[in-house]
């Protein structure tokens, strides 16, 4: 990582940290200047606005997410034990990091309709290209736990990852904001528990599915 890189890279540390405390609207390149020491002229040296830095924040998360699904199911032969290493993964990959996660899947924030036709919308369509990219990932090990002539459709698939992710995402979301510890003394113990439900219901589903595609 170069001098110039390097900056960057901490522009957007801070810049998740602001995001967190006062969200995507109370976010300004001054509040991001304070902690670093730096004039905001400066930050414009590396970043052209607010939207620039948050793009690249996601970007860098889906990258990350990306990595982590091709690392968990590296060397995994059996589809459905890929699946359920993904499905660690994901889980892991947002217990360790919130911020960052919160950013990507559950804070109200602008999505790349809201950058059509403005000067951001290509770095925009970068963003949603990333995190595309995860969704067909995940699509294509659902895809190949599903043993049926013809073939699922589609939509199918697509719906049983939708089913598969709100699980996920609930757990995840409910454990970050501490919601769960009302609920349990101690809701991360029950990640293990969580993540074999949701790979036996996911199993179910898809076995289910192929015996109606072949009935």
């Amino acid at each position: 990582m170069d001098d110039e890189e390097a900056v960057r890279a901490k522009i957007m540390s801070h810049a998740l940290n602001i995001f967190k405390v006062h969200g995507f609207d109370g976010f300004s390149m001054r509040k991001l200047a304070n902690p670093l020491g730096i004039a905001s002229k400066t930050l414009y040296n590396y970043f052209s606005n607010k939207d620039e830095i948050y793009l690249h924040i996601l970007i860098e998360g889906f990258d990350q997410l990306y990595l982590a699904f091709k690392s968990a199911v590296e060397n995994v032969s059996p589809p459905h034990e890929s699946l359920a290493a993904a499905i660690r993964a994901y889980i892991n990959f947002g217990l360790e990091n919130v911020n960052i996660y919160d950013l990507m899947f559950t804070w109200h924030k602008p999505k790349f309709n809201d950058y059509v036709g403005t000067s951001t919308e290509e770095l925009a369509r970068r963003e949603l290209d990333s995190a595309l990219r995860c969704d067909e990932f995940f699509m294509g090990l659902i895809q190949s736990c599903v043993t049926s002539e013809p073939a699922v459709t589609e939509s199918e698939i697509r719906f049983e990852m939708i089913q598969i992710w709100s699980q996920m995402h609930g757990y995840v979301a409910n454990l970050n904001n501490t919601s769960l510890s009302y609920l349990h003394p101690e809701p991360i113990a029950l990640k293990d528990a969580v993540i074999k439900r949701i790979v036996k219901n996911a199993l179910y589903n898809l076995e289910i599915l192929s015996r109606h595609i072949n009935s």
